[in-house]
């Protein structure tokens, strides 16, 4: 036993002892201060300088649809909020990816240079003892005992089985008389994997993968497999096939090595690896740079599967940046999405739950993006003692705490239930993209609006002018608010672009519209839900969403339209519920935040008010309804600057931008008497007004409500100051100024009791003359 046997094992969230020099949970060497985790005495390869991963390794595992058995073990555990909807969007857009944009032009990602191939390989190639099982029963083979070093070839004592971890060529060997063996880059569950020349095409690098145990049925099937779907691919962020050669055993019978491009760079397991700290802990990649990576790559996954294959074993080791690009590698446990036969291969911690029981697919690989989204930004090991690690709660984890939708998107990502996740990678990365922006916003970067392919126009602004000059600011109406809510928007419907009208389209028009159509589909029926909305009545658009059957409506769109009824109902607490499943459904949606803020704040709820509409309007300034929402929320609990912060991010090219200008000079009076405003927030509302063009009846009546205090406020603060709207700061001179505003608005209205109402006014705070 060596000095450190028994003691606990150093890396962070794991609980196992050291054993033998390994800890016996994560089979990992005891993590050394600055020290990488990899290629120490050349044991294994050291994934910094590495030209190439293993598919599997230590926690991969094979499904046989043979036996109906695997290593996977059961999902994540939930956690609090609700679930997405057991359907997706329906969505069948795709996306493409090119090289050299990762970052999608929001994020700055650190490029990674291309190392020396030469400089990655190892210079004693041995698989560590902790790695060595069988092929076949999967128990421990070639391990040390009674202090002699374990074999590398031999026999499995259990059932017999040959094993052999000795690389089977050596530097210099020609193979297929054209690759000549430079050395041995890595090793894996799959095989050897070597560094070589290709002495027919320029000399040019290549990397030749060949079986770890060619006594393994299923790894040689899974082998020969790659080939085959390897020679099929191309695309620029997966790997590329050259050729397949063949070389002799030991025993003369041919072998077989797939001939690929070797691409220089670093995992993004090593990535995260090289950001260990002194104490043995891991410091996460930053939210934003995994999300750049997980947006760049999915379209390769898309690309598989418009094809009809499955990847099967995503995670960061089998992605490789280099410069600024990323390249899917190792496609060992590719497989046909309607393979019933082969094995499946998968990395426990990343692999799907169902893949026991139904085997890959699309849902199964966005399961698998979601698992390392989260290993690379929580700082969660994948696995515990062969048990997939669970998310973590925002109250565990600041990185969930600061980031909601990032959170929810993670847990729609890895739900247990397949249909709950996304349907596709597209749709996964559209998601992304919007969690990104939210993510960017929230640290401090640009605003970066997008525009939605999920839902439609809004129908127009719903609470504009609740930010009253006396008490506190209003409560938008449930109904107006429903009514002004975008649709969604159905790509396969043609009637689908009538809806975006249909509220303000009148009932009858729409019935006979319906008795005239020969086909009633479902986008013309919920054009009824809306017109019956638009008529008050609730009930009756309940009786018009409720006839839809499950074929009809997605379960998410179902959602939608229960919480817009809801809240036309002014029952704001099931339009709570209901906008929350929509947006557990679709975090990176702006739309569901911002019908979910709107509803908690009709429902008095503004601590979920005001969140959400930060959500929303951070990432989305020239959305108005989140500004003015997050405005009135900060003013009602006494955050008059944050209030007047929120409204002026609305940009100039909004056509609100000038109402939350004024809306911000509202806010500096609420709540206050004329004689408790604050001289310089006084003055400060003074100069927005004078930047300002306003309408002359506007401008009167803004100037006139900032006059009123500052006439009471000359008393206190002393006369002398700098001017104020233009005039003299002298009490004199100001009322003056305030008696110009209120005559010249008395002769601007058309309404009598208002203009003697101002001419009222006028006199009362006119200063005593001689005339």
């Amino acid at each position: 036993m060596t000095a450190a046997d028994g003691a606990p094992c150093a890396r962070p969230g794991c609980a196992g002892t050291l054993q033998d020099g390994y800890c016996d949970e994560c089979g990992h060497a005891p993590a050394q201060a600055g020290a990488s985790t990899g290629g120490a005495s050349g044991a294994t390869v050291d994934p910094g300088t590495a030209a190439w991963s293993p598919s599997t390794g230590s926690g991969t595992a094979a499904w046989s649809p043979s036996t109906g058995t695997a290593a996977s073990t059961g999902p994540s555990t939930g956690t609090s909020g609700s679930r997405p909807s057991r359907r997706g969007t329906g969505r069948t857009s795709t996306s493409s990816s090119a090289g050299g944009r990762l970052g999608a032009g929001l994020v700055d990602v650190p490029p990674v240079p291309q190392v020396d191939p030469s400089s990655a390989l190892l210079i004693d190639p041995q698989v560590p003892e902790h790695k060595r099982v069988c092929s076949r029963c999967g128990g421990p083979v070639g391990r040390s005992k009674d202090g002699r070093p374990g074999r590398v070839e031999g026999f499995c004592p259990r059932d017999g089985a040959p094993f052999s971890f000795r690389p089977k060529l050596e530097p210099g060997v020609l193979v297929d008389g054209q690759y000549e063996v430079q050395g041995c880059l890595a090793h894996g569950g799959l095989g050897w994997i070597y560094l070589a020349l290709d002495r027919k095409v320029s000399d040019r690098w290549v990397v030749l993968k060949g079986l770890l145990d060619s006594g393994d049925a299923d790894a040689m099937a899974a082998a020969a497999a790659e080939a085959r779907f390897l020679a099929q691919i191309r695309h620029p962020d997966i790997v590329t096939i050259h050729n397949f050669a063949q070389h002799p055993g030991d025993d003369g019978t041919p072998v077989g090595y797939i001939v690929m491009e070797y691409v220089g760079g670093v995992s993004l397991k090593q990535l995260l690896e090289d950001r260990r700290r002194p104490d043995g802990t891991l410091e996460p990649l930053p939210v934003a740079q995994a999300i750049a990576y997980a947006i760049e790559i999915l379209p390769a996954l898309g690309f598989l599967h418009s094809r009809g294959l499955a990847y099967c074993d995503f995670k960061p080791e089998n992605v490789i940046q280099y410069e600024r690009q990323l390249k899917l590698i190792d496609l060992g446990a590719v497989i046909r999405l309607d393979d019933e036969r082969s094995p499946v291969y998968g990395t426990i911690g990343y692999q799907a739950p169902e893949i026991a029981t139904v085997g890959p697919s699309p849902s199964s690989d966005v399961h698998t993006v979601g698992r390392t989204l989260a290993v690379l930004t929580l700082g969660i090991p994948p696995a515990r003692r062969g048990v997939p690690t669970p998310l973590p709660e925002p109250s565990e984890n600041p990185v969930l705490a600061r980031h909601e939708s990032f959170h929810r998107l993670l847990r729609r990502a890895t739900d247990p239930d397949p249909l709950r996740r996304f349907g596709s990678a597209e749709e996964m990365a559209d998601q992304l993209g919007g969690v990104l922006r939210e993510v960017l916003a929230a640290e401090g970067g640009h605003p970066a609006p997008r525009t939605s392919t999920i839902f439609g126009p809004r129908h127009g602004d719903f609470a504009p002018d609740l930010l009253a000059a006396a008490g506190e600011p209003g409560r938008p109406e449930p109904a107006q608010v429903a009514a002004r809510l975008p649709d969604p928007v159905a790509g396969g419907d043609p009637a689908s672009s009538l809806l975006v009208a249909a509220s303000s389209v009148d009932l009858d028009d729409v019935r006979r519209m319906l008795a005239s159509s020969a086909q009633q589909g479902t986008e013309m029926r919920l054009m009824l839900l809306r017109a019956h909305l638009g008529a008050g009545d609730p009930d009756a658009a309940t009786e018009v969403l409720d006839g839809l059957g499950g074929d009809d409506l997605d379960d998410w769109r179902r959602e939608w339209f229960r919480g817009v009824i809801a809240l036309s109902a002014g029952r704001t607490d099931a339009a709570c519920a209901a906008f929350d499943t929509v947006y557990a459904t679709l975090p990176g949606e702006m739309v569901p935040k911002l019908a979910l803020a709107a509803a908690a704040e009709c429902a008095g709820q503004d601590a979920v008010a005001g969140h959400h509409y930060g959500l929303v309007a951070r990432p989305d300034p020239s959305i108005a309804d989140a500004a003015f929402g997050l405005a009135r929320v900060l003013a009602r609990a006494g955050d008059r600057a944050g209030a007047v912060a929120a409204l002026d991010a609305i940009p100039e090219t909004s056509s609100r931008y000038v109402a939350a200008q004024l809306a911000a000079v509202q806010v500096v009076l609420l709540g206050c008497a004329p004689a408790e405003v604050e001289e310089a927030e006084l003055r400060s509302a003074a100069d927005r007004v004078e930047r300002l063009a306003l309408a002359p009846a506007t401008d009167l009546q803004v100037r006139a409500s900032l006059l009123v205090p500052a006439v009471e406020l000359v008393s206190v603060a002393g006369e002398g100051g700098a001017p104020f709207l233009g005039c003299p700061w002298r009490e004199r001179d100001l009322r003056f100024a305030l008696e110009r505003c209120l005559r010249t608005s008395a002769r601007l209205t058309t309404d009598r009791a208002e203009r003697i109402g101002l001419v009222d006014r006028a006199n009362a705070v006119r200063p005593l003359t001689w005339v």
